[in-house]
């Protein structure tokens, strides 16, 4: 009955624009509600007070979701129900916002819901709240997107995960008006089987046409055998490359054959093909002309 009370208490006052209601059962019978002075008015709880909400209900949809203990609701399709935070001069610094339609009818339906907080004080938009993060409904896969933000991982793990058969892409893409997006390169450990020995889910990087449409995988790294193919999805070797030429641009003359180098090196220069065959150990042929 004491929370009765409170309720018809507060939608009298609301509805009257009485200032100075009673909170009927708090602790502390001298507190009142009274009218909020920021623009738009409103009910303002005493300074220092709190709300405690609390519920033995389960968020079950058949029951009406009983467990929700604040509910938002907006009556009109372009209202905006928010939760915002301000500074000790009651200008807006935060706030969330989950609406559908945008305020502009000749925008698109947003349908999200968004974390907002202000630009810089000094900046073309001073102080105004800007969409950093937006979650859609309405959808299936929904596709969060970010706003003039920076996502930084601190001392933990970025992870893109899936089940078998899902490609796991970090994708690279060009953004068009309408939060349109078209992939241009993308990182994939792709649907390879895992069948053991440390055999499927191989690195590949892919490329995309103008359209947005996959092209190939220039480059592939298998998980069991780190081989690298460069065209070519089963390298057979450290580096297989799927072309009739490899190309090394600049040339470089070794001083003499024991100067320093690591074996495998190779080089060239207009007259030799040199070789280091071992440590600080140079071998060279005689190119000539046909």
């Amino acid at each position: 009955m004491k929370i009765m009370g409170l309720v018809v208490s507060l939608l009298a006052g609301a509805a009257l624009g009485i200032s100075g209601m009673a909170f009927a059962g708090g602790s502390d019978m001298a507190n009142t509600f009274q009218q909020s002075s920021l623009p738009g008015g409103g009910i303002e709880v005493p300074h220092n007070d709190r709300i405690h909400l609390s519920t033995d209900k389960q968020w079950i949809s058949s029951e009406g979701h009983l467990s929700d203990l604040i509910r938002l609701q907006w009556t009109k399709d372009r209202a905006k129900p928010a939760i915002s935070w301000l500074d000790e001069n009651g200008k807006d610094k935060a706030a969330i916002v989950a609406h559908a339609k945008a305020n502009d009818p000749k925008q698109h339906d947003h349908n999200h819901m968004s974390f907002e907080t202000t630009m810089s004080p000094d900046g073309k938009n001073a102080n105004e709240l800007f969409t950093r993060l937006e979650i859609p409904f309405d959808q299936d896969i929904s596709e969060i997107r970010t706003h003039s933000s920076n996502f930084n991982v601190m001392d933990g793990i970025l992870r893109i995960a899936g089940t078998g058969g899902i490609n796991r892409d970090l994708t690279f893409a060009k953004a068009d008006d309408g939060n349109i997006t078209t992939p241009r390169w993308a990182m994939r450990a792709d649907t390879s089987e895992e069948s053991g020995g440390n055999a499927g889910s191989n690195l590949q990087i892919i490329r995309y046409s103008d359209d947005g449409k996959a092209l190939d995988n220039p480059l592939t790294i298998d998980r069991s055998s780190g081989n690298i193919g460069i065209g070519s999805s089963d390298a057979k070797t450290k580096l297989d490359i799927n072309d009739d030429s490899v190309r090394i641009r600049k040339s470089m003359t070794p001083a003499s054959s024991s100067a320093p180098g690591e074996e495998g090196e190779i080089a060239w220069d207009n007259g030799y093909m040199y070789v280091c065959v071992a440590p600080n150990t140079w071998k060279r042929t005689a190119l000539s002309s046909w």
